[in-house]
């Protein structure tokens, strides 16, 4: 399926429940346009740009200099709200994950993650997952649909204000805890392409949420021709989920591989706009005990990557019931990061955040499902001619 069809299958709602028009998510330009059918001077789109972006209010009530008519109309009309908090569970290493109901009652989660100098809220873009890696929780979950640009900006907004984040008078503005935006949960990001870059440029817009491009991370298991377009429009830095050194062994835990092989995948990051020295991609390589983490297997990849400025990410496997794979032993992962390492490359090994929660690398998953459509002249219940 082409990334076109895929959009249209799987396109996010362009209304809420109440059939009111969603105005986060609109550029700039968009929202003086859908305003301007009220009759409404330019500046009032501006207004009420300030007032979401960089005040963080959730109701046009809070609009305080709007004029009280205006602020009814847009009430009844347009909608600003956040997802519904379903649940948040706190891990012991302090992580936070939130499930989070959209307006049509799918759902997705999104993880916070606290560090000592930045803190990174790792952020969905579709409800499921279009892909089947097999190690990943949430590829055994089907696709259900791709967020807009305003259910995953809506992610952001809700941390900011679940860690009370928004400027006020009465606050000082003594820096954030959110610091950092990682594009690594539930989902594809390059087959949502257009919400997730529609929603990333509003979130780098200094008038917007202001987060620079050089703190935001986007990851993709290898979406070969959104991967240049990625770095041409969005700038931001690139993850790859790589996992093998070999197609066939690839091929074999992540399907599309057999889409995009290795070679069409470590071209497009050789043209990756902006690469340096200064600005590596970052290779991501799950450690799978007897699957991948052979010393063979290690040098192998440090001969793939040569030439490619980029670290690699080893994460120890997070378990997940029935996953069917056990992680690499601290040993074989230290072999395995010494081997990189004395082959030139950065090998850090991820320390696993969020565990104990389900909210760590490759385990978040909703039960949001996929509406089955029944075809004309069959039953929902068995199918057969009605």
């Amino acid at each position: 399926m082409s990334i076109a069809s895929h959009a249209g299958k799987f396109a996010a709602p362009r209304t809420d429940a109440q059939g009111r028009i969603p105005l986060i998510g609109l550029n700039p330009e968009e929202l003086k346009e859908v305003l301007s059918i009220h009759n409404l001077p330019g500046f009032r789109s501006k207004q009420v740009w300030h007032w979401l972006y960089h005040r963080g209010v959730r109701d046009f009530e809070s609009m305080a200099n709007l004029p009280k008519d205006l602020r009814a109309t847009l009430t009844e009309k347009y909608s600003i709200e956040r997802p519904k908090l379903i649940t948040e569970q706190k891990s012991e290493d302090g992580t936070i994950k939130w499930l989070l109901g959209m307006s049509d009652g799918q759902q997705v989660e999104a993880v916070f993650i606290p560090e000592a100098k930045r803190g990174t809220l790792c952020v969905s873009s579709q409800v499921g997952c279009t892909l089947t890696c097999k190690f990943c929780h949430t590829g055994t979950q089907p696709l259900v649909r791709n967020l807009g640009a305003n259910e995953i900006l809506q992610q952001i907004m809700f941390a900011r204000d679940a860690l009370d984040e928004w400027p006020a008078k009465d606050k000082k503005d003594e820096g954030r805890d959110l610091t950092n935006i990682v594009m690594m949960g539930m989902g594809e990001p390059l087959y949502n392409y257009d919400n997730v870059a529609k929603a990333l440029k509003i979130c780098m817009d200094e008038d917007g949420l202001g987060i620079s491009k050089r703190r935001i991370t986007l990851s993709t298991s290898g979406v070969v021709p959104q991967i240049v377009q990625c770095g041409e429009e969005l700038n931001v830095n690139l993850a790859i989920s790589l996992h093998a050194p070999s197609n066939e062994l690839r091929s074999s835990i992540m399907p599309i591989n057999n889409k995009y092989p290795l070679e069409e995948l470590l071209a497009a990051c050789r043209n990756y706009p902006g690469l340096s020295e200064n600005r590596r991609i970052t290779f991501e390589y799950v450690m799978l005990k007897d699957v991948n983490d052979s010393d063979e297997q290690a040098h192998s990849l440090a001969n793939l990557l040569r030439a490619i400025p980029c670290k690699i990410n080893l994460i120890p496997f997070n378990s997940w019931p029935g996953s069917g794979y056990e992680c690499s032993s601290g040993n074989r992962i230290d072999s395995f990061a010494r081997i990189l390492e004395e082959a030139g490359y950065d090998a850090p090994v991820r320390r696993a955040r969020g565990a104990d929660i389900l909210a760590a690398c490759g385990q978040l998953k909703s039960e949001s499902q996929r509406v089955r459509v029944t075809p004309p002249g069959k039953t929902a219940e068995d199918g057969k001619t009605a």
